[in-house]
């Protein structure tokens, strides 16, 4: 970049929190397309147009957030918010990329209780066909990226026979444990470093080991709760959302775990949300928001939907402000990348098994859902056509009765 070009970027200044608002929730509500979209949005928006910050600083972050478990586009936002604004402006722009995704689906949530007949459940059906075919996409696209090489492949085929085997959260987690491990014996290689620099006011220390704590105190809590308490489904999506490596999608199997197989969430009304949220601009762990509306007491409704939308967003903000002051010294250790590709490569294999069950099993019954999610997926992959289009889609095929 040109020493003018970065002249002009030092001179934008510091932001108020609402510029940030503002910035961000029209990228909320406009947003469309998922995480790895999202981040072309985020690029776009503060380093080519606003030039809050530069190429090297964008891609700096964006490597720090894919590292962290959690939403991988909405830490960048909060991180870009903590930039410009401190800590009200990352609260901004978490609030402002989320709150209009997380309204639309406790709406859909509230409206679809009192929606009934032939029609209405051929229309859930559709946005189940929807799932099938954008997960189908986004296990191949993970597993062009997280799993390229013959050995990150076999961590990713081992996981796939792991969870088919053992379907449960504990074998999710040892799952990605051991393709860690996997990781740090088979997948050693060059330090890939991306950008030079780093946010300009990551928390201090203290309060990151704070978080860090708290982060760790959180998770074991989620697992402690007793059953069928607030706090148990609280735990529930606070350790989805701890879990998760990879992107959004890979919260899918998590939450299955967390929500359906308690039975607080039929596996219909879980995959027909998990559809509906392929229509919505912003994070995908907006979904949570629909699962907390429609959950049994004390959960639902409203209060329901904030409860779990917090609790699932909560870990991945912990445990970036945990990383950031050591983030520069962590990115170019070689044991840590080289677990973290293994860890990586283990999550295509989660998601994967996801895919057969209980995206497949649930939903593919007859030639003709077959052919719909087939359909579906062609048009995601090889014409590229957005996601709100593929759901248009399976809500005409399903009310139609196809």
């Amino acid at each position: 970049m040109a020493e003018d070009e970065r002249r002009s970027i030092a001179s934008t200044g510091p932001a108020s929190a609402t510029e940030v608002f503002l910035a961000f929730l029209k990228l909320g509500l406009t947003s469309f397309g998922g995480p790895i979209a999202h981040l072309g949005y985020f690029r776009d928006a503060f380093v080519t147009r606003r030039r809050w910050l530069d190429e090297a600083a964008y891609a700096d972050i964006v490597a720090l957030c894919q590292f962290l478990p959690g939403p991988a586009s909405s830490q960048v936002g909060v991180s870009l918010g903590l930039m410009r604004a401190g800590p009200l402006g990352g609260l901004a722009a978490w609030v402002g990329f989320t709150l209009p995704s997380a309204v639309l689906m406790t709406v859909f949530a509230l409206g679809a209780a009192w929606l009934r007949g032939a029609r209405i459940a051929g229309m859930i059906h559709g946005l189940k066909l929807v799932a099938v075919a954008v997960v189908a996409q986004a296990v191949m696209g993970m597993a062009r990226s997280l799993a390229p090489d013959a050995r990150r492949a076999g961590i990713a085929a081992a996981a796939l026979v792991l969870l088919s085997l053992a379907p449960s959260s504990l074998a999710q987690i040892a799952a990605i444990g051991l393709g860690a491990l996997a990781g740090l014996v088979l997948c050693r290689g060059e330090v890939a470093l991306t950008g030079a620099a780093q946010a300009e006011a990551p928390p201090r220390r203290g309060a990151a080991l704070a978080a860090l704590a708290a982060f760790l105190s959180l998770l074991a809590a989620s697992f402690l709760a007793p059953a069928n308490t607030g706090a148990r489904m609280l735990g529930a999506f606070y350790r989805s959302g701890a879990l998760v490596f990879g992107g959004g999608h890979v919260v899918l199997p998590l939450l299955k775990q967390a929500v359906v197989d308690p039975g607080w969430v039929g596996a219909d009304r879980f995959l027909a949300g998990y559809g509906a949220a392929q229509a919505m601009p912003g994070p995908l762990f907006t979904v949570a928001a629909y699962l907390g509306a429609v959950m049994p007491p004390p959960f639902g409704g409203v209060a329901g939907a904030a409860a779990a939308l917090l609790a699932i967003f909560v870990p991945g903000m912990l445990a970036l402000l945990a990383a950031l002051p050591y983030w520069r010294a962590l990115r170019r250790d070689p044991v840590a990348q080289a677990a973290m590709r293994g860890a990586n490569a283990a999550v295509v294999g989660i998601l994967a098994a996801a895919l057969y069950n209980p995206l497949w099993t649930s939903t593919i019954g007859r030639p003709i859902d077959f052919a719909l999610a087939a359909a579906g997926f062609v048009l995601l992959t090889a014409f590229r056509a957005p996601p709100v289009l593929i759901v248009v889609v399976g809500l005409c095929g399903g009310a139609l009765g196809l």
